[in-house]
């Protein structure tokens, strides 16, 4: 892939799939030394430190493509990169990594800036479609709006378990990489003022197969059954696995949590931050229903900030959870000490908030 800049052309390679052959075909096509890029949370790990968001490591010739994947994502790096001070990341740099994170890879790249001498060469592999040419400001223009491309695509009804006068509305991202699914339940004109919600981030092992790891899968369904008790309302099914950061690496932070790490600490190892999720989406569906005024029912504090940034009015919180099982303890233990999620109903500890002051006051519209 090629990433143009007004500072010249950036050659990127994802790092899954890195081999020793990729490396010295992106050193010989750009003509310089190539760097891995990776997050801030990444370089924490590492014992490293950078201001921004994203920083650089310099790949000598006497560095293997098994030592660059072990420092973008080894809990133990084989080959700490003791001597690789981290440099800045270009504009090229940053929109390698916002890719990588859109396309749910590990959250690195590697980058080669393409030499002044060789920039006509490259450039001609891009206009024969050899290589896919991109331009870094469009990356994140795309990035930031993305939510507001996002197309209504169908719908049917689907009669559920817990709630049989259901309907499905799909919507698809203008990509096409996620669809996301609005459960409309009950009838629409008569519904509350402040409309039952729930925000509900895809989980395929808890949803669907009934994973003891977690709680998803109960919340969920629990989720239908109380937005239909009240009346109806709309549960929106959020493609985010894993917090946002995707089945596969999802399944990864699984396999650190089995040595040890808690969920926040795997996901840092991997480069990702606490919670990569964002709502934007979700106040896009929420606009194209129509909905302003809800109930929403959530643990996460972090749902009611996004949804009454986004001008949406939260009236009303309601919690809703799952069982506290043993594989899922330290899984939720987590949840309510470092992301601050109200969850002292299932485990039994003591207040250390307010509920009422989750609750966002009415505001006028």
């Amino acid at each position: 892939m090629l990433l143009r800049s007004d500072r010249g052309d950036t050659l990127v390679a994802p790092l899954e799939g890195l081999n020793d052959d990729a490396l010295a075909s992106l050193r010989r096509d750009a003509g310089q030394s190539p760097r891995l890029v990776i997050s801030r949370h990444r370089l924490a790990v590492l014992g490293l430190e950078a201001e921004a968001d994203a920083a650089c490591l310099f790949i000598t010739a006497d560095d293997t493509a098994e030592a660059v994947v072990d420092w973008a994502c080894a809990r133990d790096p084989k080959h700490p990169p003791i001597d690789h001070a981290p440099r800045q990341a270009e504009p090229g740099d940053i929109a390698a990594l916002t890719l990588m994170r859109r396309g749910l890879l590990i959250p690195a790249a590697v980058t080669v800036p393409v030499a002044a001498e060789l920039a006509s060469a490259v450039a001609a592999r891009a206009d024969t479609g050899e290589l896919l040419a991109i331009d870094s400001a469009d990356v994140a223009a795309y990035d930031a709006a993305a939510p507001r491309f996002l197309k209504r695509i169908s719908s049917a009804d689907v009669p559920l378990a817990e709630a049989e006068s259901s309907r499905f509305v799909l919507f698809r991202e203008a990509d096409g990489l996620r669809e996301h699914v609005a459960i409309v339940i009950g009838d629409p004109t008569r519904w509350a003022d402040a409309v039952p919600v729930r925000l509900h981030s895809a989980c395929l092992t808890g949803d669907l197969f009934g994973s003891l790891r977690c709680d998803c899968g109960e919340q969920l369904r629990s989720s239908v059954t109380r937005i239909s008790e009240h009346g109806g309302g709309v549960l929106l099914y959020l493609a985010q696995e894993g917090r946002g950061i995707g089945l596969a690496n999802k399944l990864r932070a699984y396999s650190l949590q089995d040595e040890g790490l808690d969920t926040v600490d795997a996901d840092q190892v991997l480069g990702f931050g606490e919670d990569e999720r964002e709502y934007n989406v979700a106040l896009e569906m929420l606009a194209q229903l129509e909905i302003r005024r809800i109930e929403l029912l959530t643990n996460n504090p972090a749902k009611i900030d996004a949804m009454s940034r986004g001008g949406v009015t939260v009236v009303q919180r309601s919690g809703i959870y799952g069982r506290l099982t043993t594989q899922n303890r330290r899984y939720l233990t987590a949840k309510a000490t470092r992301a601050g999620h109200w969850l002292d109903h299932v485990l039994g500890t003591p207040k250390t908030d307010d509920e009422d002051t989750a609750v966002e006051q009415e505001r006028s519209e």
